[in-house]
């Protein structure tokens, strides 16, 4: 079994930050983590600025010109384009569409997880119509419990994560129901009042859906769910720090309040790590003009059309979270460690003992230099 040593300037760990570190590798696991003088007879899997474990994107829907939806080979090439960024654990995000073709793309995807994708996140198509964002909203419906169990029951343990907006009739039974079979309940694109977020979260969510964007505002009156979902220690809180999602200050409050609650994600679309064009997000046609999704039908009085996810990749999140001013060890554990607590894996995101081997070596700049996932580099 290969036994191999990378060193950096500046390791980070799960708790702290070693100067002059190192990982040991043995096989597909990390077997010892420490600063100094290091073990002898490794082979050299070299040095860089900085290391960090492998990224974490919980809600990522394709890129590299690829989306989820669209089959088995472009869920490869939408996973594969996100790796060789550093993000070495992906779960595989499906947007509105009616149950049917839902089905389908469950039952194609499951196979797959197996073979590398962390699970299946049904982003819809129990939302709110209001605040639908990219979502087709003739598509959006309350959640049925056959269509509920029969998602379910088809995505079997592939399943991690459903989206849902708790104010939809039948919508905490289905948290229930979900919850009851080991599902990660998250709360987005939703118009729920303080008062019902917290009942959902009471039910058993436990995730707070890209918090800020598609759900109603804060108002002092009237809190809505981005309060509920900050001040309760249960919420992982997803944010998408691309710099056009959320202005910079804000992304520094909610590091700041939601602390190792905070979670980065990409809600990464096909056009991700590819360029500007013409692309599909589910049923809906989007233009991406200067990094920025939208949809291409305009908006109400011809206003832009709604943003479509994002062409964001996690490890450009950690160097966008930093320029805002969020602290380098926070901006990492939001994309690692943070990330994969929300969906109950502690054998990834994280630097240590037992651990599977996924490492990103980053330059000073924190641009990737080089990834392994599972002991063995990528493109080696």
């Amino acid at each position: 079994m290969s036994v191999s040593l990378v060193r950096a300037d500046r390791v980070l760990t799960p708790d702290r930050e070693l100067a002059d570190g190192w990982v040991l590798v043995e096989g597909d696991r990390i077997v010892q983590v420490g600063q100094g003088r290091a073990p002898l007879g490794a082979a050299d899997g070299g040095r860089y600025a900085v290391l960090v474990p492998g990224f974490v994107d919980i809600h990522n829907h394709g890129g590299g010109g690829a989306a989820f939806a669209d089959g088995a080979e472009a869920a490869l090439t939408a996973r594969d384009a996100h790796l060789r960024q550093g993000t070495t654990t992906v779960v595989a995000s499906l947007v509105t569409d009616t149950v049917e073709r839902l089905l389908e793309q469950v039952r194609v995807l499951r196979p797959l997880v197996e073979a590398g994708l962390a699970g299946l996140h049904l982003e819809g198509p129990w939302l709110s119509e209001r605040w639908c964002g990219a979502h087709p909203p003739q598509l959006l419906a309350d959640p049925d419990p056959a269509d509920v169990a029969a998602l379910a029951d088809a995505a079997g343990e592939a399943l991690v994560m459903v989206t849902l907006a708790p104010e939809r009739a039948g919508a905490l039974d289905a948290v229930r129901a979900l919850v009851a079979r080991g599902v990660h309940v998250a709360v987005g694109h939703t118009d729920a009042t303080y008062d019902r977020t917290r009942a959902a979260v009471a039910a058993g969510a436990t995730v707070a859906t890209h918090l800020y964007n598609g759900c109603r505002p804060l108002h002092h009156r009237e809190p809505g769910p981005t309060t509920a979902l900050l001040e309760d220690p249960r919420v992982a809180v997803e944010s998408i720090v691309d710099g056009t999602h959320l202005h910079e200050a804000v992304v520094r409050s909610v590091a700041r309040q939601a602390g190792e609650r905070w979670v980065l994600v990409s809600d990464a679309m096909a056009a991700a790590l590819v360029g500007d064009g013409s692309y599909r997000l589910g049923t809906l046609d989007v233009e991406v003009v200067d990094g920025v999704a939208r949809l291409a039908a305009a908006g109400p009085d011809g206003a832009p059309g709604s943003i479509a996810g994002s062409t964001l990749s996690l490890d450009r999140a950690v160097r966008t979270a930093v320029a805002a001013g969020v602290p380098l060890r926070d901006a990492v554990h939001a994309a690692t460690a943070a990330p994969a607590a929300a969906i109950g894996r502690d054998d990834v995101g994280r630097l240590a003992r037992g651990c599977r081997a996924d490492l990103v070596g980053l330059d000073d700049a924190l641009v990737v230099r080089r990834v392994m996932r599972g002991g063995s580099w990528v493109g080696a």
